[in-house]
């Protein structure tokens, strides 16, 4: 399992009754390959995850795995409101054509150490694939601090790898201090890419690369790369977009930046409403502004919206 490089966190798309749209799903995970991503992690956060059945997450799993296809790398985000359940979907995960895991804390419950350690580590247990540890503190109120994530490296084989969202680009270091090359560390907050490449992150686990994948790639790279000119470059221009990952309602942002290439619709499942009013058009005011000073070399890239 690679978990370098760019993997979008995939949106899920709905169809009018707010039913997954299989087929749209699949045409979009193929272009994201096809632009260049390495990949592609469902049912996250910015999947929705927390509004799907455990038999749609399966079915998502099983479209993306045959649309995938060996192409990339298919990756099944875990979270549930209990451990018995991540453990099931971890077990069935491989069986749906997935490549690795990407572990969450539970929803709601905000435990200890003790209790959260119990709960990543029955999911690493229950399944050969390669895991990555999800942290997000801001989201989820739990946080794997790196001496958490220094002892789960040393007691389990397949945690091969975190994503690192605490905003905080000096926790890539301090893993990095600690692990050194044990496990990768990708950046998934879109807003500080270059910055956490900077102190050590080899993938990004990201957001606007749904809508804006070879821009995404690019800029990646050009970090990787040591390119800092062009990566400063692409990085000033993207800006107004990725800060749209790190505000509360990022479903909905990148979801709307989607239409507004072509590649998507606006639709989310409640709780979430769509965007309406002033916010909604400050919202395409910024969006169409930057997509009005898109880079020319990757300025034709999407495709026709069908939706």
């Amino acid at each position: 399992m690679n978990w370098k490089g760019v993997t979008p966190a995939i949106t899920t798309p709905f169809n009018q009754n707010l039913s997954v749209d299989h087929g749209f799903l699949a045409e979009h995970s193929r272009w994201l390959l096809e632009k260049g991503c390495a990949g592609v992690v469902a049912l996250g956060s910015l999947g929705e995850g927390a509004t799907l059945s455990f038999d749609e997450k399966t079915e998502i799993l099983r479209t993306l795995g045959k649309a995938v296809n060996g192409g990339g790398t298919l990756v099944a985000s875990i979270s549930s409101l209990t451990t018995s359940e991540s453990v099931s979907l971890a077990n069935a995960a491989s069986d749906l054509g997935c490549s690795g895991l990407m572990v969450l804390p539970p929803y709601v419950y905000l435990g200890d150490w003790r209790e959260m350690k119990a709960h990543v580590a029955s999911v690493f247990r229950a399944t050969p694939l390669s895991c990555m540890l999800y942290n997000n503190p801001v989201a989820y109120g739990t946080d794997f601090l790196p001496e958490h994530i220094q002892e789960l490296a040393s007691e389990f084989e397949n945690f091969r790898a975190v994503k690192e969202s605490s905003t905080d680009a000096r926790r890539v270091s301090a893993i990095r201090a600690l692990v050194d090359n044990r496990v990768e560390i990708s950046v998934g907050v879109d807003d500080a890419v270059l910055e956490a490449i900077g102190v050590g992150a080899t993938g990004w686990v990201a957001g606007l690369a749904n809508a804006l994948p070879r821009e995404s790639v690019d800029l990646f790279n050009h970090g990787i790369r040591g390119e800092d000119r062009k990566a400063f470059e692409l990085y000033r221009w993207f800006l107004p977009l990725l800060r749209m990952d790190t505000v509360p309602k990022f479903v909905q942002l990148i979801k709307l930046v989607q239409a507004e290439v072509g590649m998507g619709t606006t639709r989310v499942r409640p709780p979430r409403l769509e965007l309406v009013g002033s916010e909604l058009e400050q919202a395409k005011k910024i969006i169409r502004e930057a997509l009005r000073a898109r880079p020319e070399s990757v300025a034709s890239y999407a495709l026709p919206n069908r939706k």
